[in-house]
């Protein structure tokens, strides 16, 4: 059976494709899932792709892939990535490794977005690739 990776997704990425297309790109929430699950089969992984527009589904989720024995978690938490410490405590809390990951660069970004409470907690991050920074983030909890 395959080991299974939730990649949790918050606020708004379900307008992905329409959203800011200049910062966010044109592919939208199912174009990345397909390419998640088309590598995952590759890596012999299975992927639980998930979005929510309310931060205790996140919360929730987090603590179901600890349940559920998930190999990690890909965790694009939107804008709760700098407002949350719900989040940040759901990581904490939890042994599953959570990736943090984001389509642009925060950090070229309005100043808000550069402090990430998701990022505190998280074991890594990755962002700035596009879609690519989930597949990057797929080969990273691949490899834990």
């Amino acid at each position: 059976m395959p080991e299974t990776v939730f990649v949790l997704n918050g606020p708004n990425l379900n307008l992905l494709g329409t959203r800011e297309p200049e910062i966010y790109g044109s592919a939208t929430l199912d174009d990345i899932a397909g390419m998640l699950e088309d590598r995952a089969r590759e890596l012999g992984l299975e992927i639980d792709l998930r979005q929510s527009n309310h931060e205790g589904h996140l919360v929730d989720w987090l603590h179901e892939a600890q349940a559920v024995g998930a190999k990690a978690v890909l965790l694009n938490a939107g804008a709760f990535t700098h407002t949350s410490v719900a989040l940040h405590d759901a990581i904490k809390a939890i042994r599953t490794p959570v990736i943090e990951v984001h389509l642009s660069n925060p950090h070229t970004r309005e100043a808000f977005r550069h402090k990430s409470f998701v990022g505190m907690a998280a074991k890594a991050t990755i962002a700035g690739f596009g879609p690519l920074s989930y597949l990057l983030a797929l080969e990273g909890a691949y490899r834990l």
